[in-house]
This record gives C-alpha cells, structure tokens and sequence, in this order.
C-alpha cells in the first residue's frame, strides 16, 4: 500500500509537470528563454530589432491608408480608424511569455489579421453543421442573388477563404474590380476583364473577404463578433476591449433585426481593433491545434485545413498565410504559418516547438528577418 501511494504520487508530479500552460485571464505566467530552452541572446536580438525597425507609414492611419490605397478608384474611409501606437510584441514558448516590447496591452488596429479571426467563424459554422462542406457552392447558403450568375454560382466556401473566387459584383457600394487593381490598365480594363474560372487564380481582395463575412453572417444569423465572442475569446480569456467593425453602411436587415456585417480588414476603416495579448491568446490556441485547457473550442480538423496551401497559390491556407511557396522565409520552418495585415501586424505560429510570436507596426518586409532571430538564424 506504501508503495503504491508513492507511485501515485510520483504519476501526479510527472503528469503536473508534463500539462500544458493555458493562461488564466490574468496574471500571465513568465519564464526566462533559458528557463524553456530558447537562446536569451537571440530572443534580445528580436527585441532589439522589432524595436528598431518600426513600420515608417504614418501614425496617423487615415494618412497612412488613404497613402496605400490612393490608386485605387473612388478609395476612401467608410469605417472607423485610430491612430496608432509604437512598436509592440510578445514571444510565448510553452504558453509562458518569455519577452514582451512596447504597449501589449493598447488596443490598435490590426488590417487584414481580422481576416484569421473571420475565418476561424468559417471553421465553427464547420464544425457545428451550419455547413456541410467547404466544397458546396455558396449560392446554397446564401440566396438573395449574391451568388447569381454563371460565373459566381460557381464560388464554392474553400474558393472564398483561399481568395481564388474572382467573384464579381458590388458589396455595399464597393465594386470588386477597384480593388487592388492591377498596376497597368484603365477603368475600362479592370471593370471588363475577363474572370478567372473560380479556384484557378489567387487574387488579394477586400470586397470578396467581404462577401465572405456577409455570407457567414447570413448562415450564422447573428453578428459574426458575437459568435467570436462566445465561441473563442471568451474561452481563451480575451479582454473585454476588442472591437470587430465593418463600414457605416454595412448593416443588413436579417430575421427583423439590424445587423452589421463586419470587414474582414481596415482597407476602407473597420476590422478587429484589438491588443496585443489578445492577438497571442488566439495564438496560443491554434499552437495548440484548438484546443483551451479540457476544451476544443474548434476542431483540430479546421486547424489544419487552414494550412492547406491554396492550388492557385502555395504561400496561402485558409485566410492565414503559409511559410511556402513564393512568400518562404528562407531558412524557418516550412510547417510556420501566420495571420499578417497592414503596417506590420502579425501572429505567427509554430505548433510543432509550441511557440507563437505577436508583433505589431514591424516594418512588414522585416518580418522573415524577426522571426529568424527569435530561430536563433
């Protein structure tokens, strides 16, 4: 009896050992890189260089976007904005933060990093049936002439969340074709191009993230940040500051309620404002392929079908970005992936060395260079 009570014993203290680390809501745990086997002197370099290297837009992010987008025909701001901070980040390994730089908790913008957000409300309406498949054609969810037409019947949920759709049309006064367009051409050869059969060609498009929103929000039948909310940052023990906006004309009557379908980013304004330590909870949950503490807030099936590299191109999964194809970090590993938006935002994730790194207003060419120090390259 003696000495199966040390062997109890003995399991409790290896199994409390080897569980792993989930925050609680406050007073997040800190270990030294050392201290989880990371090398302190490339973690200082990160830091130094994130620190150093600074997103040279504006801080002023109406200057900064109206800037980036002047091309484009009849761009404006159609959604809230807010000027932003300095350079800020966190490292996790293991869960635990082992470096942190700058305001993590100032609330900020973060572009098209909303988009990683909007498709984890895809990967829900998955796992809860509301749909069958990525594989059936939008057009049977979502009904009110949307998905009218030869061309975009044919746009399947995987066409959307990989960005090949080449859906055409007008989303709440935006036409598809003044987005991004091509740098040579003419109004006429961007409004009449010829479309690309859906799934064939990745094009980086607002108004078809868009589309995707509006057709999750008609599935989903409440706000898409509610279902967030509940399903996700609620769970992970987000804060109570972020905000998921869409423009001030995106509202929608749906079942006899006033709905707004939100913008999967701030090209026009809009998108998730959010912390930088909510930004390393979301994180943390798809490092652990999500999973939060006893529960799969979403399957471990959708965290990794979002890194299927899309066919049309090798570097993009499920509206998070891959480390392959063209866009490869040279040297990292290929089984990286990450969630990026304008004026250097990131979340990058790495499930094999359980570890997440967040920054925020990195200059965003730099950031294969951050990462690689914190891989001691």
């Amino acid at each position: 009896m003696k000495h199966a009570f040390g062997l109890f014993l003995f399991l409790l203290a290896t199994s409390t050992l080897s569980a792993q680390y989930y925050p609680p809501k406050l007073n997040w745990e800190t270990r030294t890189p050392a201290e989880v086997g990371l090398d302190p002197a490339a973690i200082d370099s990160a830091v130094a260089f994130a620190l150093a290297n600074e997103y040279s837009g504006a801080r002023d992010l109406r200057l900064a976007i109206l800037k980036s987008f002047s091309r484009e025909p009849d761009h404006g701001l159609r959604g809230p904005t807010k000027e932003r901070g300095g350079p800020a980040g966190l490292i996790l390994k293991d869960g635990y933060i082992v470096a942190q730089w700058g305001d993590i908790d100032r609330v900020d913008m973060t572009f098209s990093v909303t988009k990683s957000y909007l498709s984890t409300t895809a990967g829900l309406a998955l796992d809860d049936g509301l749909i069958q498949s990525v594989n059936d054609p939008v057009k049977d969810y979502v009904w009110d002439g949307t998905f009218s037409g030869g061309h975009n019947a044919k746009i399947t949920w995987e066409h959307l969340l990989q960005q090949t759709s080449d859906w055409s049309g007008q989303l709440f006064g935006l036409d598809d074709w003044a987005d991004r367009p091509d740098r040579d051409g003419s109004y006429d050869k961007w409004r009449y191009r010829e479309l690309h059969e859906p799934g064939s060609h990745f094009k980086y498009n607002d108004v078809r993230v868009n589309i995707l929103a509006y057709s999750l929000l008609q599935v989903w039948r409440k706000p898409l940040p509610m279902v967030l909310k509940e399903r996700i940052m609620d769970p992970i023990g987000a804060s109570s500051t972020w905000r998921w906006f869409g423009y001030d004309d995106s509202w929608v009557d749906l079942d006899g309620v006033k709905m707004q379908s939100v913008s999967g980013g701030g090209h026009h304004g809009g998108g998730i404002f959010i912390n930088t330590t909510d930004h390393a909870r979301l994180g943390l949950l798809f490092a652990r392929q999500g999973k939060w503490n006893k529960d799969q807030l979403i399957s471990r099936a959708w965290t990794q079908a979002i890194q299927t590299p899309a066919a049309a191109n090798a570097s993009y999964g499920y509206m998070w970005w891959l480390n392959q194809g063209p866009r490869a970090w040279a040297g990292l590993p290929d089984h990286l992936y990450y969630a990026a938006g304008f004026g250097g935002n990131f979340i990058v994730v790495d499930e094999q060395q359980d570890l997440v790194i967040v920054t925020r207003w990195l200059e965003p060419a730099r950031i294969g260079e951050l990462v690689g120090l914190v891989y001691g390259l």
